[in-house]
């Protein structure tokens, strides 16, 4: 046991994964005093199939059992709707395509949860983000770093915390490989060592995003357009289709003659446009058709980890979360909003998605694509 940590307080945000189940148990063999928050962020639908906050929950204590520490169940599905789900269904509704698990980062977990640990008296919080953050010696600012797994880093997500918020905050499982983690999981005897890993929308789960979204927000139903302006199908709503979507058009059995690169006559079609005012879906066919490739790109909304704006350079950038870093070079006078260029074309650049930049493994911050 470290005793440099002995008394010092910190609460964890136990998911009822095994990433924040494994957060916890670390940081009490480093000597500090453990309390598990599990925070209940939706309640729309609790006995839904699809929602499984109650079996989380139940995980989540089970695992506090294991490690021997308190647990406490707080509720932050108020602020939830107020600052995350509101804003979501506004930027669906504009037609754009947003990243709520960013905004409950930024405005829930590292913000509500925050404030309520502080007033718990702990000095540090702590989740099973697989980041790291390190003190600049020089700078005296807290970085963002990648976490030490490539396949698992969620940097991306964490990109709008501040000084403040990364100045309180302890990401133990950055340091770590997602197969060391289970593996700790397995050897200290955790209930949910073996439990698959959450997918999807941090309120959404893993239910059908079309039939959930059918609650909200009403149908507006037009036509889906082909680049030569063909009409080839009806659109159900605009609001339920993002760029570079290929599953779900009803247009499968449609040939077009001249077909793009990617496949000819019979290459899956893309969404590829929307015009709100005119309410048509525009698709192209072929993967690499060229309305799907973007050198620049604008970003709104930016935040910046350092608190102030990156200066101009060369760069690397993430314009969706699954994606490798790619080159670009960020233009002079970055601030609330940025400019990207890259040398090699970013597909299906997504108007509501963020762009997050990097330099080496360190995350700068990023901001909303607007175009």
């Amino acid at each position: 046991m470290d005793k440099q940590h002995i008394g010092q307080r910190v609460v964890v945000g136990l998911s009822g994964g095994v990433d924040s189940a494994v957060t916890a148990w670390l940081l009490k063999q480093q000597g500090y005093e453990v309390i598990g928050i599990f925070m209940k962020n939706w309640e729309d639908d609790d006995d839904s199939e699809f929602c499984s906050s109650n079996i989380d929950f139940v995980d989540a204590a089970a695992v506090a059992d294991v490690i021997g520490i308190e647990i406490e169940h707080v509720n932050f599905a108020a602020e939830y709707k107020d600052r995350v789900f509101a804003e979501f269904l506004r930027e669906y509704q504009a037609g754009r395509t947003p990243n709520p698990d960013i905004l409950c980062n930024a405005e829930i977990k590292f913000k509500a949860f925050l404030d309520h640990a502080l007033r718990l008296g702990a000095e540090k919080i702590a989740t099973g983000h697989y980041a790291r953050v390190r003190l600049n010696a020089v700078t005296g600012k807290h970085e963002l770093l990648k976490g030490l797994d490539p396949s698992k880093d969620q940097s991306y997500f964490l990109h709008r915390l501040n000084q403040a918020q990364l100045s309180k905050t302890l990401f133990p499982v950055g340091e770590l490989h997602k197969t060391e983690v289970r593996r700790i999981a397995l050897e200290i005897g955790l209930p949910n060592a073996k439990k698959k890993d959450s997918t999807g929308i941090c309120f959404i789960g893993e239910r059908p995003f079309r039939d959930f979204l059918n609650h909200y927000i009403a149908k507006e139903p037009g036509p889906i357009k082909d680049e030569k302006g063909r009409t080839i199908g009806q659109h159900v709503g605009l609001s339920f289709y993002t760029l570079g979507q290929r599953q779900g058009l009803g247009i499968g059995g449609i040939k077009a003659k001249g077909a793009q690169k990617g496949g000819g006559e019979h290459a899956p079609w893309f969404v590829a446009r929307k015009d709100m005012e005119k309410n048509t879906l525009w698709v192209v066919q072929g993967h690499d058709h060229p309305w799907l490739q973007s050198h620049s790109l604008t970003a709104q909304d930016a935040s910046w980890v350092a608190g102030t704006a990156s200066v101009a350079g060369q760069f690397s950038a993430k314009t969706r979360y699954r994606q490798a870093d790619a080159p670009c070079l960020l233009a002079a006078g970055a601030g609330e909003a940025f400019s990207l260029t890259f040398p090699e074309p970013q597909w299906a650049v997504t108007p509501g998605q963020s762009a997050v930049l990097y330099d080496g493994e360190v995350c700068l911050g990023g901001g909303v694509i607007a175009a």
